[in-house]
């Protein structure tokens, strides 16, 4: 045979198994179909979809629940934390019934929380309105205060929208924390953690109260404070006495 007829036999087989291919194709998806270990990876694949939709729609570790347990549990450390600051307070019940300061600060709580979205921040200024003719108590909802945070007796006590107060702070009646500036910017004091301010207190402007300080009844901060010091007068004289954990809550008077 003719190299040029064994060109023409090679090209036609080779057409020939090329229009073959796609029925070959097809025999070989339904026999692999048909077979035990494609279903079995069907099966597999549907579980493992299944199980992910499912994890998606679990929900969330905490959920809701999570996020009760929080607020009880800080209601009970403010409540705690009155008990121990208040001598006059015999039992949590009458802690919780009868204390203006930590309805202020439970309202205060809620209504920060409607204040950080836009569209709650007039309901929350209204509501704020609301709690101060029922305690006395008129705390900006913008004002960011910490945990454990107690006012005895609760009457006249004002803090202004961009005051920040830390943890475990104590303010009796009358305290203001004010501003000194009509600008829209941080205009109230920055409270340290562990502070007493003593009633009739005035801390004005942006300024620094560090933490453990005390600060006498009826007198007038406008300049930082560092940690640790008392701060008694108009305006307030600095001092630095030995203390103990004792007198921590008492106000700060009994050092001048």
């Amino acid at each position: 045979m003719s190299t040029a007829a064994t060109r023409d036999a090679d090209a036609a087989t080779g057409s020939s198994r090329r229009a073959a291919e796609p029925a070959l194709s097809i025999v070989r998806d339904v026999r692999d179909a048909s077979s035990p270990a494609t279903h079995v990876a069907d099966r597999r694949a549907a579980a493992d979809a299944s199980t992910d939709a499912s994890a998606a729609d679990a929900p969330r570790p905490g959920g809701r629940l999570g996020w009760v347990r929080r607020v009880v549990e800080r209601a009970r450390e403010d409540v705690d934390g009155a008990l121990a600051r208040d001598p006059a307070a015999t039992t949590r019940l009458e802690v919780v019934l009868t204390s203006p300061g930590l309805h202020a600060i439970w309202a205060h709580r809620g209504l920060h929380e409607l204040w950080k979205h836009p569209a709650g921040r007039l309901p929350a200024r209204v509501l704020a309105t609301v709690t101060r003719s029922v305690t006395g108590v008129e705390i900006h909802p913008g004002a960011r205060i910490g945990r454990r945070f107690f006012i005895d007796h609760g009457m006249g006590v004002v803090i202004g929208e961009t005051a920040e107060v830390g943890d475990d702070v104590m303010i009796y009646h009358g305290v203001t924390l004010g501003g000194r500036s009509l600008a829209r910017v941080k205009r109230h004091p920055t409270v340290g953690n562990r502070v007493t301010i003593g009633a009739g207190a005035r801390v004005l402007g942006p300024v620094l109260v560090g933490d453990d300080v005390q600060v006498g009844a009826n007198s007038v901060v406008v300049k930082d404070v560092p940690a640790g010091a008392v701060a008694t007068g108009i305006p307030a004289v600095l001092r630095f006495p030995k203390r103990d954990a004792s007198n921590q809550w008492v106000d700060p008077a009994i050092y001048i």
